[in-house]
């Protein structure tokens, strides 16, 4: 049986159909946020088979295939390749109405031209068709990227990062600008003081800085953040579950930082105490340099302590959590609006019912300095799915100006993940497509055109200020 997956899936109406094609599809792809292994970028990586570039890390197949009944060693144990696609594809047809079951259709289509359903029946001629191409030079890495029209990529990189898989990039002929964002999460995971200490250590000397206090701290980080820019970095990222804040003196939290590097544990209170500070003291950095600062606020993380003992952090065991968010995120907001040095800011929740309060939120600290300053960005993670990127656009739209909007990214670490954007694209017509048809917007193709080339394109185009390659 061949795909559904057609010239006008999802597009409902003929003003859809019209948007898509003469205005979303063509524009070039900006994945200003994404997690892809600059090494592989580097090396032009040829995958050795379909389970390689397409399974490994993938924990949105992983969870679907637990829920399936199908065993570890198919999923990140130690059987064959072949075995491990072959469970993969007796789930696929399980997957239906989850995201799983169109990204599918859609990656095999637009990267390997294959139009028949994935299943047990056509698993292992899609297995070997599709490994076959993979060693072609035209399914390298890069040849991916190219394929895909992607313009600019965003990976996302810790402080201590040495950034030469950059560096080698832009020595060669690729035409698609690799750029590094900062992620300093682990500057501020206090949890484990060993490994803390262990991190700080190894900060102390990228950056030539002995770190004994939380100046020497902040100075280390400026000397990354210096270094960052210098390799063409204008965004950092963060993942927290959300604002954490503690009213604590400045002598209060070096009291703190100085037990910690004394290997002493400290109090919930000066954790959050020390994580507010230091995200406020990187936020004023990041606005002196005209960066973007992203905020990822929500993901209660590796809930399953045996599967964590047993494959480690980040394989699956993750879901949406219940945290306040409001109160404490617009502290930090408003106090670095308050002395005139918020950077851009573009803040991304993982609960849906947090929705208006990020709509809501960003409209706050839009002081008409920049066209869509502060951004509500795109469905992230569990909800970055038909229905949760509807709903983002429509509290957008309800809320803020869906017009101003910087668009989709990946948030991946597959190669083959960049018919998402096709997907947000698709979804986008539609829902503006079916307005128009109901009467509710008028049908001025030409100016919805330019909002829809906007959204995909040219407002994170104009946002970031990326340098030239």
């Amino acid at each position: 049986m061949k795909t559904f997956f057609t010239k006008n899936f999802l597009l409902e109406t003929e003003t859809a159909k019209k948007l898509y094609h003469d205005h979303a599809a063509p524009q070039p792809i900006i994945d200003y946020h994404c997690h892809l292994p600059p090494n592989d970028i580097a090396s032009d990586k040829n995958f050795n088979n379909l389970t390689g570039i397409w399974l490994d890390g993938d924990h949105y197949k992983w969870r679907a295939m637990r829920t399936l009944g199908i065993d570890e060693k198919y999923i990140t144990g130690d059987a064959p390749d072949k075995e491990k696609f072959l469970k993969w594809a007796h789930t696929v047809p399980y997957t239906m109405r989850n995201p799983l079951y169109h990204w599918t259709h859609m990656e095999l289509k637009r990267y390997f031209g294959i139009d028949k359903l994935l299943n047990d029946d056509t698993a292992e001629e899609i297995y070997d068709s599709c490994t076959e191409m993979l060693q072609k030079p035209s399914f390298s890495t890069q040849s991916l990227i190219k394929k895909n029209n992607v313009e600019i990529i965003c990976t996302t990189d810790d402080p201590v990062d040495s950034l030469n898989q950059h560096k080698e990039m832009r020595q060669q002929s690729f035409d698609t600008t690799v750029l590094p964002a900062f992620r300093p999460d682990e500057a501020y995971s206090f949890s484990n003081v060993e490994e803390y200490n262990d991190y700080l250590d190894q900060l102390s000397e990228v950056s030539n800085t002995n770190i004994e206090s939380l100046t020497d701290l902040l100075s280390a980080l400026e000397n990354r953040i210096d270094y960052f820019h210098s390799q063409g970095c204008r965004l950092a990222d963060h993942g927290l579950e959300n604002i954490p804040y503690a009213d604590l003196s400045l002598q209060e939290l070096e009291e703190g930082f100085k037990q910690i590097r004394n290997r002493t544990r400290i109090s919930d209170s000066q954790k959050k105490g020390l994580t507010y500070y230091l995200l406020l003291e990187l936020g004023k950095m990041y606005e002196q340099r005209d960066w973007v600062q992203q905020y990822h606020l929500g993901a209660l993380r590796d809930t399953n302590e045996r599967m964590r003992r047993k494959l480690g952090p980040d394989t699956g065991f993750d879901s949406i959590g219940d945290f306040p968010q409001s109160r404490n995120l617009a502290r930090i907001l408003n106090e670095l609006d308050s002395t005139n040095q918020l950077a851009k800011t573009i803040l991304y929740n993982l609960n849906p019912r947090d929705n208006e309060v990020m709509a809501t939120m960003i409209g706050n600290y839009n002081d008409g300095s920049t066209r869509g300053k502060m951004q509500f960005g795109s469905a992230w993670w569990f909800l970055d799915q038909k229905d949760g990127m509807e709903k983002q656009l429509n509290t957008l739209s309800n809320m803020s100006l869906l017009s101003c909007f910087i668009g989709m990214l990946t948030d991946s670490r597959s190669f083959l993940s960049y018919p998402r954007h096709e997907y947000f694209r698709r979804i986008l017509c539609n829902l503006i497509g079916n307005d128009v048809e109901k009467g509710l917007l008028p049908n001025d193709l030409d100016w919805l055109g330019k909002i829809v080339s906007d959204v995909s394109y040219n407002n994170a185009k104009e946002y970031f200020t990326f340098p030239e390659k």
